[in-house]
Protein backbone atom coordinates (compact mmCIF):
# COMPACT_ATOMS: atom_id res chain seq x y z
CA UNK A 1 0.00 0.00 0.00
CA UNK A 2 2.31 2.64 1.20
CA UNK A 3 4.47 1.48 -2.39
CA UNK A 4 1.68 2.35 -4.22
CA UNK A 5 1.07 5.97 -2.60
CA UNK A 6 4.35 6.77 -3.23
CA UNK A 7 4.76 6.07 -7.11
CA UNK A 8 1.20 7.87 -6.97
CA UNK A 9 2.96 11.19 -5.10
CA UNK A 10 5.68 11.31 -7.09
CA UNK A 11 4.00 10.57 -10.43
CA UNK A 12 1.57 13.82 -9.40
CA UNK A 13 4.81 15.78 -7.93
CA UNK A 14 6.58 15.64 -11.35
CA UNK A 15 3.88 15.59 -13.74
CA UNK A 16 1.85 18.62 -12.55
CA UNK A 17 4.18 20.28 -10.15
CA UNK A 18 6.96 19.74 -12.36
CA UNK A 19 5.71 19.79 -15.60
CA UNK A 20 8.32 22.58 -16.82
CA UNK A 21 10.57 19.97 -16.71
CA UNK A 22 9.24 17.34 -18.21
CA UNK A 23 8.89 19.44 -21.24
CA UNK A 24 12.29 20.35 -21.31
CA UNK A 25 13.67 16.35 -20.46
CA UNK A 26 11.30 15.61 -23.75
CA UNK A 27 12.67 17.90 -25.86
CA UNK A 28 15.74 16.92 -24.92
CA UNK A 29 14.40 12.89 -25.68
CA UNK A 30 13.36 14.68 -29.22
CA UNK A 31 10.37 13.26 -28.42
CA UNK A 32 7.29 15.28 -29.93
CA UNK A 33 4.32 16.98 -27.53
CA UNK A 34 1.77 14.52 -28.31
CA UNK A 35 4.10 11.82 -27.14
CA UNK A 36 4.65 13.75 -24.10
CA UNK A 37 1.07 14.10 -23.61
CA UNK A 38 0.24 10.30 -24.18
CA UNK A 39 2.92 9.58 -21.44
CA UNK A 40 1.65 11.94 -18.80
CA UNK A 41 -1.92 11.09 -19.39
CA UNK A 42 -1.21 7.35 -19.12
CA UNK A 43 1.27 7.56 -15.99
CA UNK A 44 -1.38 9.80 -13.91
CA UNK A 45 -3.96 7.38 -15.01
CA UNK A 46 -2.13 4.50 -13.88
CA UNK A 47 -0.81 6.16 -10.56
CA UNK A 48 -4.74 6.94 -10.22
CA UNK A 49 -5.17 3.12 -10.34
CA UNK A 50 -2.57 2.46 -7.93
CA UNK A 51 -4.50 4.25 -5.26
CA UNK A 52 -7.96 3.06 -5.91
CA UNK A 53 -6.32 -0.31 -5.82
CA UNK A 54 -5.60 0.08 -1.68
CA UNK A 55 -9.42 -0.48 -1.85
CA UNK A 56 -9.69 -2.61 -5.03
CA UNK A 57 -6.68 -5.00 -4.73
CA UNK A 58 -7.68 -6.51 -8.61
CA UNK A 59 -6.69 -2.97 -9.60
CA UNK A 60 -3.14 -3.78 -8.73
CA UNK A 61 -1.06 -5.85 -10.90
CA UNK A 62 -1.98 -4.35 -14.41
CA UNK A 63 -1.31 -0.62 -13.48
CA UNK A 64 1.92 -1.62 -11.34
CA UNK A 65 3.20 -3.66 -14.56
CA UNK A 66 2.21 -0.83 -16.97
CA UNK A 67 3.89 1.65 -14.74
CA UNK A 68 7.18 -0.47 -14.70
CA UNK A 69 7.44 -0.85 -18.46
CA UNK A 70 6.68 3.45 -18.49
CA UNK A 71 9.88 3.56 -16.24
CA UNK A 72 11.57 1.33 -18.49
CA UNK A 73 11.09 3.65 -21.27
CA UNK A 74 12.40 6.26 -19.19
CA UNK A 75 15.82 4.47 -18.46
CA UNK A 76 16.73 4.08 -22.15
CA UNK A 77 15.78 7.32 -23.02
CA UNK A 78 18.19 8.59 -20.29
CA UNK A 79 20.55 6.35 -21.94
CA UNK A 80 19.68 7.36 -25.33
CA UNK A 81 21.14 11.22 -24.79
CA UNK A 82 23.64 9.63 -22.11
CA UNK A 83 22.20 11.60 -19.02
CA UNK A 84 24.41 11.35 -15.85
CA UNK A 85 23.61 8.47 -13.77
CA UNK A 86 21.68 10.64 -11.41
CA UNK A 87 19.40 11.50 -13.94
CA UNK A 88 18.62 7.91 -14.14
CA UNK A 89 17.69 7.46 -10.30
CA UNK A 90 14.50 8.79 -9.79
CA UNK A 91 12.90 6.48 -12.52
CA UNK A 92 14.94 3.37 -11.74
CA UNK A 93 13.18 3.70 -7.94
CA UNK A 94 9.81 3.92 -9.67
CA UNK A 95 10.34 1.07 -11.79
CA UNK A 96 11.56 -1.26 -9.16
CA UNK A 97 8.38 -0.20 -6.95
CA UNK A 98 6.24 -0.78 -9.30
CA UNK A 99 7.72 -4.26 -9.99
CA UNK A 100 7.25 -4.78 -6.25
CA UNK A 101 4.05 -3.57 -6.07
CA UNK A 102 3.28 -5.79 -9.28
CA UNK A 103 4.58 -8.90 -7.32
CA UNK A 104 3.02 -8.15 -3.81
CA UNK A 105 -0.07 -8.12 -5.93
CA UNK A 106 0.06 -11.24 -6.45
CA UNK A 107 0.69 -12.83 -3.32
CA UNK A 108 4.55 -11.99 -3.38
CA UNK A 109 4.18 -10.55 0.28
Amino acid sequence: MYAQIIIAISIAVVWVFRFDNIVKEFNQYGLSDLMRSLVGAAKISLATLLVAGIWYAELVFYPAILMAFLMVCAQWAHFKVKNPFSKHIPSLVLLLLSLFVAWASCGGV
